[in-house]
């Protein structure tokens, strides 16, 4: 087995464990302090990741956040978005020509993820300065994310809307 394959098997695996340990400890509100007394569980992210399986497993995370019973407030739902920045907007093009096969099966499920992701009512949005400067042609990018100029301009808007940020390399 070479390192690469080794080192992907095993992040797949952590990755699987930590999913796994947190389907098994959902708590009530209660368990978490920090969530005490909280009236918006709105949520902004800032979503950087480049490796497509990270990017997966992440997209995984926070589509069951959606519906996590921790984050319902006066039973509503939190509002997510994502706003992709830097190196991530490569992710979200259907031009993968700068990927190997194994990370362009990845990518089609990634795809399949924001599609059920918007459907939950989850939003997303582009850097289009970062897709230019990637070299992203914005025809390319999937059709679920609205293009914004400036992804920070977007993050700024939503943290004064009162949107947590959650930083998310």
């Amino acid at each position: 087995m070479d390192m690469k394959t080794k080192f992907f098997k095993t992040g797949f695996i952590f990755i699987v464990a930590v999913i796994a340990l947190l389907g098994t400890t959902s708590a009530v509100s209660a368990d978490y302090k920090s969530m005490q007394g909280i009236q918006s569980t709105d949520t902004v992210f800032d979503f950087r990741i480049s490796d497509p399986a990270t990017a997966l497993a992440h997209l995984g995370l926070i589509h069951d956040m959606k519906s996590d019973p921790n984050l319902v407030i006066n039973d509503s739902q939190p509002d997510i978005v994502l706003v992709f920045i830097g190196p991530s907007v490569k992710l979200i093009s259907t031009d993968r020509s700068d990927f190997d096969q194994q990370d362009r099966e990845t990518l089609n499920k990634l795809a399949d993820k924001i599609t059920s992701m918007s459907q939950d009512g989850i939003k997303f949005e582009v850097c289009m300065v970062a897709a230019h400067s990637a070299n992203v042609d914005p025809d390319t990018i999937l059709p679920e994310i609205n293009e914004v100029y400036n992804g920070w301009i977007s993050l700024i808007g939503y943290q004064n809307n009162g949107y947590a940020l959650i930083a998310n390399f």
